[in-house]
């Protein structure tokens, strides 16, 4: 099947101004409606101008970098999104990739550093975004994402989420990570708005403009629900709570089917969902109403896409397999090097890397990892099993497997 190539930007970035007048970002400062917004996105990206360059930008939970990364895209500019909050990454990418344009906080303001009028770079006419695969860490291995694959996704999310133009949802994670990023490219296409802040979830300046903007919903990884708990989220009053997410690692089937509960007795809806940076963000999710009682699930793919199973001869389990995934939000592919920003597609599905299995009612569990494992007297012993099954047994633990060895350290035990 011949496919088009994916040019342009994607269509939420597009379509900013059609909104209107609808509230698009709120912040504890300031309102802006989505004309507003387009308005300032549209004096940015006519700056970058229209050939095309790479640009790095250090993203941060503030409006001018919101700005800044919809006028990259607007304006067609390949983007190398980095965390705001580290000099020493920001360093290492931009000796890596010497990008054309550098835009970051600079003694609290955001300056447009133009280094190159043209780009000194073969830039695939399909590329859009640049996203580190490891976090903060400065890695050069980058993921390569299109217009395609963010509209994919984010519609893909806008729909089992059921995002309204009514709703408003925190920035609870950082623009420069993925999950945090499909938080704003998905209310962005509904025509929701943004509640933008770099305020923790375990201070009460967040949670007074969380009730003052009546936010609607908030994501979280793992960490977050830790913060939650602390913070006596069960406790408070939110009335216009609409829905929680929660990605970026595994939450304890225990606290999955206590948040789903909660949820049920407050009024809400309680997301678990499963992604990588590869596939844009999310691949999957499990439905409210079954996550008391599948609490270990990830669920089932996100609409438009799809799993299989690659066969395992190794694995110890019967009927399970790597998780292979497809979908329009799959990446193009890597990039390593300033010469493969010039590649096309050359990923069609998505390794995972995850071991998974089916359930009889359609929900996919993660149940190892494809790597990492210990052979131990002929066997293969999978560390995160290990650690699960200590887990329930009261030892936080963290396992690390080699080829002859299984190093165990134990944080704690039962009382």
């Amino acid at each position: 099947m011949h496919v088009l190539p994916d040019v342009g930007p994607a269509e939420f970035v597009r379509d900013l101004a059609s909104h209107g007048d609808r509230p698009a970002v709120i912040t504890a400062d300031a309102r802006l409606s989505y004309a507003e917004l387009a308005d300032r996105v549209a004096e940015l990206a006519g700056r970058l101008g229209t050939a095309r360059r790479l640009v790095l930008l250090a993203g941060a939970n503030r409006l001018d970098e919101l700005v800044a990364y919809l006028a990259a895209l607007t304006a067609g500019h390949p983007l190398l999104l980095v965390p705001g909050d580290n000099d020493a990454a920001t360093a290492e990418l931009i000796r890596a990739y010497d990008p054309d344009v550098v835009i970051r906080r600079v003694g609290g303001e955001l300056l447009v550093d133009e280094l190159h009028p043209t780009s000194r770079h073969d830039l695939h006419p399909e590329l859009a975004l640049l996203l580190s695969t490891s976090g903060s860490t400065g890695s050069p291995k980058l993921v390569r994402l299109s217009a395609g694959n963010l509209q994919a996704n984010a519609q893909a999310i806008a729909e089992h989420l059921d995002i309204r133009d009514t709703d408003r949802a925190a920035t609870t994670l950082p623009l420069h990570y993925c999950y945090g990023l499909s938080v704003v490219n998905s209310h962005l296409l509904r025509g929701a708005a943004l509640v933008l802040t770099d305020r923790s979830v375990a201070t009460p300046c967040f949670w007074d403009l969380f009730r003052a903007a009546r936010a609607t919903t908030l994501a979280g990884v793992p960490y977050t629900f830790d913060l939650l708990d602390r913070v006596g989220f069960d406790r408070m009053r939110l009335p216009h709570l609409r829905y929680v997410t929660q990605a970026g690692g595994r939450l304890d089937p225990e606290r999955v089917a206590r948040y789903a509960a909660l949820a049920r007795r407050r009024g809400w809806r309680f997301f678990v969902m499963y992604g990588q940076t590869e596939a844009t963000a999310r691949m999957a999710y499990l439905p409210p109403h079954l996550a008391q009682r599948r609490p270990e699930t990830i669920g089932v793919p996100v609409p438009g896409g799809s799993f299989r199973l690659r066969p395992l001869p190794d694995w110890p389990q019967p009927d399970t397999g790597e998780l292979v995934y497809s979908g329009p939000n799959v990446m193009l592919g890597y990039a390593e090097r300033p010469a493969d920003l010039a590649l096309g597609r050359t990923v069609d599905e998505l390794h995972t890397g995850d071991v998974a299995r089916r359930g009889a009612d359609g929900l996919y569990e993660i149940v190892g990892r494809a790597a990492g494992f210990a052979k131990i007297f002929g066997l293969r012993v999978d560390p995160q099993r290990v650690e699960a099954y200590l887990r329930r047994d009261g030892v936080d633990a963290y396992c690390v497997g080699t080829d002859r060895e299984l190093v165990v350290a134990a944080t704690g035990g039962p009382a």
